[in-house]
């Protein structure tokens, strides 16, 4: 059991029988009455997103779901993302939706969870962090580097951010999978 305490964005919770994610919250304390929590809820069958507010302390279980280890393999236009059960060795696909923002920051042979339900897969949990080489950067502007001034690199995977101007093409930059953010320079 979750109390309203233990909220935090990405952490799943059963509510009205089925498994969703906390996508966001906000802790609220008016001047009368009690703290409440607002919470946005994004279902992990279906995609939908709830605005939901609970009471402080309030309890959601933990949701049903089994994880297995994989290995992302491909993506095909007919099949979706191709994973393999590093256990069993069985092929998983997902569609574009149950992948989500998550492709942004998948390589081939990267290894990551998939959720089950009941038995389907509902999605995936990436690591944190990743590394991805930067395949396309304009270069800095000298003497523009006192304002904290950034400029987009787009990534290996295609995904573009907003990176600090000593940033190159060929660069391996860490990155975070939850904000899409860059966190730092791994090697350059």
């Amino acid at each position: 059991m979750y109390s309203t305490s233990d909220f935090r964005k990405g952490l799943k919770v059963t509510f009205k029988g089925e498994p969703y994610v906390i996508v966001d919250f906000l802790h609220v304390k008016p001047g009368k009455g009690g703290a409440f929590i607002r919470t946005k809820l994004k279902s992990l069958v279906s995609g939908r997103v709830l605005d939901e507010t609970f009471r402080s302390g309030e309890k959601l279980e933990r949701p049903d779901l089994e994880e297995k280890s994989v290995q992302y393999l491909y993506y095909d236009a007919h099949d979706g993302y191709v994973f393999m059960d590093k256990e069993t060795y069985e092929h998983i696909h997902l569609t574009e939706d149950q992948v989500g923002a998550s492709k942004n920051f998948m390589q081939e042979n990267m290894d990551l969870y998939v959720n089950f339900y009941r038995g389907s897969p509902i999605g995936l949990d990436l690591p944190i962090t990743v590394n991805l080489e930067v395949t396309r950067s304009e270069p800095g502007v000298r003497g523009d580097t006192a304002s904290g001034a950034s400029k987009p690199a787009t990534l290996s995977t295609g995904h573009t951010v907003q990176v600090p101007l000593f940033i190159n093409e060929g660069d391996i930059l860490k990155i975070d999978t939850r904000t899409g953010e860059y966190i730092e320079r791994v090697k350059g």
